[in-house]
């Protein structure tokens, strides 16, 4: 199949390139600058990443071009585009006007990077050095007030540069670039859509599990859901599912996940370990602390229940494409900074064979794939929820009775976002923005409450209280490398606050945390 190859030098938005280029059904791969992979004949063009990094450091990232340079389509993003002046003989400095934001931008001259932009564009900027001089042989093709060299290309050869970053929505036609730059200029057929990817992945699990069993770790999610279905529709009997009851789930979670799946025709043991969740809790406060005794007690009771099912070879993971790159990290420039994701750790303890269906697709890609594969629309708008469950928002210590006050909540929450008819408010869904929501459920990433661990002075009828806040939090994202907070109408807070406040005994007051990621994460712990 053909592909473009990414060189990621530690952006924080390089997963978005991947996803724009994916949502032309062209295909993609994300590797570490300092980790390019022999190139084949399915490569078609290669594009370099952004980077917090500047060229002119001693130590900045370099890769060899040589290689792809007037070989391949070339195109350089931000870092990328000033890597590639500085290495061919350009001038990249400081600049005296940093540009961080919206930009105007002047197309100045014709290019198949820029065929059917307009004249002038909107582009979103993101750096402080600036290209003041192009290399032999480069020419502009786009500028903006500040920044002269804001696009260029080299002469003769398809090699394209860019001082802007055209993967983020703020950049209004930069879909159409990385349009040009892919199919016009690379050549990429844009053949890569659920249908093809389920028809291809089936075959390659059947070739590679052959007649041996497999055994997933369902979690109720949507990578988990949509890789069990993958799996059973490839192998069928030969996949058994256990889903663990950790004592952290939101209310009727576990009874309703395990009918749901009944329904779907998935062979599916029910794992009831609350008690010894909750025990292993006791005392913990410590965020990290948590997570590891959770994820530890999670390996264990998985193990228990694995080693009932004989002739097991595989374990099946709904690690997706995030998970991936995050994992991998770029060392000295891109920090690990979740401990929680599905890489690693149950394979080591269980001595199985590791299969990841859904290895190389976005979130995005994952509803698209289960949607083909006809999943039903509860599960694959299903919001993400973490691993660790309720105790990361649960601020300090989980107990029985903070979990059960946490949990009638959060059901008040979510009953009211899916109950809320928003029609032609202008909310697009989250798991699909090219259709407008018709509940606030479906228009949001995600959404939760948070137990927080202070207490606060409250009246009800003559009674003077004292007693814990709540926190809810909705967020709006494409991928949770950002994300930004929901802007409910009133009457909602309004309706779903008294709710709470009238019916969960333990909480007098609701606020509404409306912190952006970043600085703030979309988890409170």
């Amino acid at each position: 199949m053909d592909k473009i190859l990414i060189l990621d030098f530690g952006s924080q938005v390089t997963q978005l390139i991947g996803r724009r280029l994916r949502e032309l059904n062209v295909f993609c791969e994300i590797y570490p600058y300092n980790k390019v992979p022999a190139l084949d004949a399915s490569v078609k063009g290669v594009i370099l990443s952004g980077s917090p990094c500047s060229v002119r450091q001693p130590n900045a990232p370099q890769v060899d071009v040589s290689t792809f340079k007037g070989r391949l389509p070339l195109l350089g993003i931000c870092y990328g585009a000033q890597y590639l002046a500085h290495h061919f003989g350009g001038r990249v400095e400081a600049s005296d006007t940093r540009e961080y934001g919206h930009a105007m931008l002047t197309v100045t001259a014709d290019s198949p990077l820029l065929k059917g932009v307009s004249r002038q564009t909107q582009v979103w900027m993101s750096h402080g050095d600036s290209i003041s001089a192009l290399p032999e042989g480069a020419e502009v093709i786009a500028s903006t007030a500040d920044v002269v060299n804001a696009a260029y290309q080299f002469k003769d050869e398809p090699t394209y540069a860019v001082q802007f970053h055209p993967e983020v929505y703020h950049t209004t036609e930069g879909s159409r670039m990385l349009q040009n730059f892919a199919m016009d200029i690379c050549g990429c057929k844009g053949d890569w859509t659920p249908d093809s990817f389920i028809e291809t992945t089936v075959e390659a699990l059947r070739r590679q599990i052959g007649p041996e069993k497999v055994i997933l770790g369902l979690s109720g999610g949507v990578d988990s859901t949509v890789a069990g279905v993958l799996l059973h529709k490839a192998i069928g009997k030969q996949l058994t599912c256990i889903f663990v009851n950790n004592g952290l789930l939101r209310k009727n979670e576990f009874s309703d996940v395990l009918a749901s799946y009944k329904d779907m025709g998935l062979n599916v043991i029910g794992a009831d370990a609350s008690v010894d969740f909750l025990q292993a809790l006791k005392g913990v406060t410590e965020p990290e602390a948590k997570r590891k005794a959770i994820g530890r007690l999670f390996v264990e009771t998985f193990d228990k229940y694995a080693k009932g099912i004989e002739g097991a070879r595989w374990l099946a993971q709904g690690t997706i494409y995030p998970d991936v790159i995050e994992s991998a990290g770029i060392p000295g420039i891109a920090s690990k900074i979740k401990s929680h994701h599905n890489v690693g750790g149950l394979p080591e303890e269980m001595n199985l064979k590791v299969v990841e269906p859904l290895r190389m697709l976005f979130k995005d890609e994952v509803r698209r794939v289960g949607r083909a594969l006809g999943i039903p629309a509860a599960l694959i708008n299903r919001h993400p929820f973490p691993g660790p469950s309720l105790a990361i928002r649960i601020i300090g210590e989980v107990t029985e009775e903070k979990l059960a006050v946490l949990r009638e909540a959060d059901d008040i929450f979510i009953r009211g976002l899916r109950t809320y008819d928003c029609t032609g408010m202008g909310f697009p869904s989250a798991s699909d923005p090219r259709v407008m929501a018709t509940n606030l459920y479906d228009a949001i990433w995600q959404a939760g409450v948070i137990l927080l661990p202070v207490k606060s002075v409250g009246v009800m009828g003559d009674e003077r209280t004292y007693e814990n806040p709540v926190a809810l939090r909705a967020v709006v994202s494409t991928d949770a490398m950002t994300a930004d907070w929901f802007p409910f109408p009133y009457d909602f807070l309004r309706t779903v606050s008294n709710e709470i406040i009238r019916k969960v005994r333990g909480v007098n007051r609701v606020v509404y945390d409306i912190s952006s990621k970043p600085p703030a994460t979309i988890e409170w712990e």
